[in-house]
């Protein structure tokens, strides 16, 4: 599927490309391991480039993984693996990440910096639709409860479906990652009709999923600007 025309081709909420600038080159940049800058302009030639995470976001990613201490995570939605090799370098020698995508050809452009960087060992990928493995493992009911981390930058019209199972699977005290969730900008804007048809549909699904996570007392969230919109759920029940 090629990617619609947005609204808009950076992937920042900041309308201020002075401040974004200054934001990479101060306290992101400098700081990018040398396998994530390779990885990223790998990226960057991918016709659908925009789906990768944005690298400020990729540094957040990192630090909120060790303030976890996560030992045991799982993403949905890998594309080339930014985020994913983010996550794994922040992981403790014997830390795992369940990475699960239909797409193993974007996997594998990664690939090649993820074994540069010496943390293939750490990641199960899981060449699946993400619903059916999920349901899949909860049916055995040997994962319940035991995930640290979650990651969720996959189908966007699924996310709710994959809310109620990830409740299950991450552990009380346990974060919940969705990224895209203030979809480049939109939700406060008014629609316009040079959408995409499919921009407009996940636009939409947007404006309820955030609801919805709002007035779910099993989560504490935080809606947090940056990359495209993050939203923390730490589950609580």
């Amino acid at each position: 599927m090629s990617t619609p025309n947005f609204p808009h081709q950076e992937k920042t909420l900041l309308k201020n490309d002075a401040l974004h600038k200054y934001i990479l080159e101060t306290s992101v940049l400098p700081r990018e391991l040398e396998q994530l800058k390779e990885l990223r302009d790998v990226t960057n030639e991918h016709p659908r480039s925009v789906m990768s995470t944005p690298p400020e976001e990729g540094q957040f990613l990192t630090l909120l993984v060790k303030l976890l201490n996560a030992k045991k995570t799982i993403e949905i939605g890998v594309f080339t693996g930014y985020s994913l090799l983010c996550t794994a370098l922040a992981l403790p020698a014997d830390g795992k990440i369940t990475a699960i995508d239909p797409d193993r050809a974007t996997f594998e452009l990664g690939l090649p910096f993820i074994k540069k960087a010496g943390v293939e060992s750490k990641i199960n990928f899981v060449e699946s639709e993400a619903l059916p493995y999920l349901d899949n493992i909860l049916e055995e009911g040997k994962e319940e409860g035991s995930y640290d981390f979650a990651f969720i930058d996959a189908d966007k019209l699924n996310y709710e479906n994959y809310h109620e199972r990830l409740m299950k699977l991450v552990k009380v005290g346990g974060v919940i990652a969705y990224d895209n969730t203030l979809w480049f900008g939109s939700l406060a804007e008014p629609p316009n009709r040079e959408w995409p048809e499919r921009f407009h549909s996940v636009r939409e699904f947007f404006l309820n999923f955030n609801k919805m996570l709002a007035s779910d007392s099993r989560i504490e969230i935080s809606q947090i600007c940056i990359g495209d919109g993050l939203t923390l759920c730490r589950r609580l029940a």
